[in-house]
């Protein structure tokens, strides 16, 4: 797996609405009807997490999920977040 330069990281960034980069990571924060929504998104995140073997960073706050993504192994961002960022949103849609 390669890390990703800033320039291919922002190019990527550009398909997925409402992510965010911050240094090496990119983050979002989901907003749902309330805490059982929200947990439900959080199981299926965890249960993608685990198929893909990917693990993002997971902090709940009531009704909000932020995830936040980083490829520790390159020590940045690699394809891996992006990809993983695209399953995320997908999995949001219906636990909304």
């Amino acid at each position: 797996m390669t890390r990703l330069d800033a320039q291919a990281a922002r190019s990527r960034l550009a398909g997925l609405p409402g992510w965010t980069l911050d240094g090496d990571l990119i983050q979002r924060t989901y907003a749902f009807a309330d805490f059982v929504h929200a947990m439900r998104f959080v199981d299926a995140v965890a249960a993608e997490a685990e198929r893909v073997q990917h693990h993002p960073d997971i902090l709940v706050r009531y009704s909000k999920v932020t995830l936040s993504l980083s490829t520790h192994d390159v020590g940045g961002l690699s394809p891996k977040d992006f990809d993983f960022a695209a399953a995320a949103d997908r999995l949001s849609a219906p636990a909304r």
